[in-house]
């Protein structure tokens, strides 16, 4: 396995950017052939106060996937919740549509094909992640944990400065409506694609304040006929959850392993 930290500049942003990757050892043993070409990937999102390195930083997700034949990708938005920002800054763009084409220059083995393409974020990369799942049809599976998934409980105004969720999202009297919410995106997806829905995660402490909105979330998309496997248990809005959780993410997405070494 190995860690490679790449800097490239983005045509869309217009800026250099930064962007880590583990990439997977070619293991081999009796039972099992991991493929060296055509690579599964995992985009891993931070949260608000993350960057490209935060995951590595705070986490073990390297020794946790070194048995695997995953490659992961971990981007930077900076505060620009995975979107087009309504100040000019194409992170959205930048992420979905040019980061895939850089990596895939960088390392031609990783797969770009939608069913060994994976997704998953905590808190404004969970956002970040159901988001980019429902607009792109990149993704197969997408992951949240303690995701902003609906603002129906917390509203934005009651989690900071109202210029800066203006400068991201705009006009927020039409949130619910706009491109923003995932619930819009839910409801507008059969007729965006026509093609199968993405399988989707999600993970929220009890103690976590976006519990009621990702209850709210869930059961929204349930109704509009997304096959959801929803996890909680007592937690806060913290990374010693996360960094166990994130284990369960890993059982979610359909990668190959060596079971009797999983987490060794």
């Amino acid at each position: 396995m190995a860690i490679l930290k790449i800097d490239y500049y983005s045509e869309v942003l217009g800026m250099v950017r930064k962007v880590n990757v583990i990439y997977p050892e070619a293991i081999k043993n009796k039972e099992l052939n991991f493929e060296t070409t055509d690579i599964p990937v995992l985009y891993l999102l931070h949260g608000m106060s993350g960057d490209q390195d935060t995951w590595l930083n705070r986490t073990g997700i390297d020794r946790l996937i070194r048995h695997t034949n995953l490659a992961i990708v971990l981007p930077a938005t900076d505060l620009g919740w995975y979107t087009n920002t309504a100040y000019g800054l194409r992170y959205y763009d930048a992420i979905v549509e040019e980061l895939p084409q850089v990596i895939h220059n960088f390392l031609p083995n990783l797969s770009m094909k939608r069913e060994k393409n994976f997704i998953a974020g905590l808190s404004m990369g969970g956002y970040g992640a159901f988001k980019i799942a429902l607009t792109s049809n990149r993704f197969s599976h997408a992951a949240s944990l303690s995701g902003a998934l609906s603002f129906k409980y917390k509203p934005l105004v009651e989690l900071g400065e109202l210029p800066y969720w203006q400068g991201v999202f705009g006009d927020l009297e039409h949130f619910d409506d706009s491109i923003h919410s995932i619930q819009k995106l839910a409801t507008d997806f059969d007729q965006s694609f026509g093609t199968a829905k993405p399988a989707l995660y999600a993970w929220c402490g009890h103690q976590d304040f976006l519990f009621e909105d990702n209850n709210f979330a869930v059961a929204d998309l349930r109704d509009k006929g997304f096959d959801i496997t929803y996890e909680t248990s007592d937690g806060m809005h913290q990374w010693y959850y996360w960094t166990k959780m994130i284990e369960r993410v890993f059982e979610f997405l359909p990668i190959t392993y060596r079971q009797e070494e999983r987490w060794s």
